[in-house]
């Protein structure tokens, strides 16, 4: 009983640690933005060896903070996906790391069916079991041209004494899968 206190203690009082996510290669910073914007790419946060990964909508932008594959819902999909693919492996995770996604479409009538289609087989291609828990809403984007914004949340379980992303190569799948923006 007294270790399951001091376990119950221990948990209690435990630092939150967060800091930001970040993946420069194929992502800028919304604060370098030419209209600056005040959020986070994502944020982790550590909890007594818990990695709470809080990826915030996220779309087809490229590096330098342009949309790209304006008017092409297929490869904004991809792109996006792509995107966050790069902020989970900044941090050590893989899309098996993720429980929730948010997902949000400029006409979810007309390119429901697209989604569907391009997540399911990249579901598919990154062998994900069980599938993480989602919801699909229609939404007004940030910005005109945008056509699907996802937001995910992942969570893994990190050695108490490590510090920063989880090592690579720690699970069966490097979270990319090959899968990559289009051209």
């Amino acid at each position: 009983m007294l270790l399951d206190n001091e376990l119950i203690e221990a948990i209690a009082n435990a630092p939150v640690v967060k800091t930001a996510i970040r993946a420069p290669r194929v992502l800028n910073e919304a604060y370098e933005y030419a209209h600056p914007s005040s959020f986070s790419r994502g944020l982790r946060v550590d909890l007594n060896g818990l990695a709470i990964l809080l990826i915030s909508g996220t779309a087809s932008i490229d590096e330098h903070g342009n949309s790209v594959h304006i008017g092409d819902f297929r490869a904004q999909m991809r792109r996006t996906l792509c995107n966050i693919t790069a902020l989970l492996e900044a941090e050590g995770a893989t899309w098996h790391d993720v429980v929730r996604t948010t997902c949000y479409l400029r006409d979810i009538e007309r390119d429901y069916p697209a989604f569907n289609e391009e997540r399911t087989a990249f579901y598919k291609q990154q062998g994900l079991e069980p599938l993480p828990t989602s919801t699909g809403i229609q939404a007004i984007l940030c910005r005109p041209e945008l056509l699907v914004e996802i937001e995910a949340i992942a969570m893994f379980r990190v050695a108490p004494e490590k510090s920063g992303p989880r090592s690579r190569g720690s699970e069966d799948n490097n979270g990319s899968g090959g899968w990559r923006p289009a051209a």
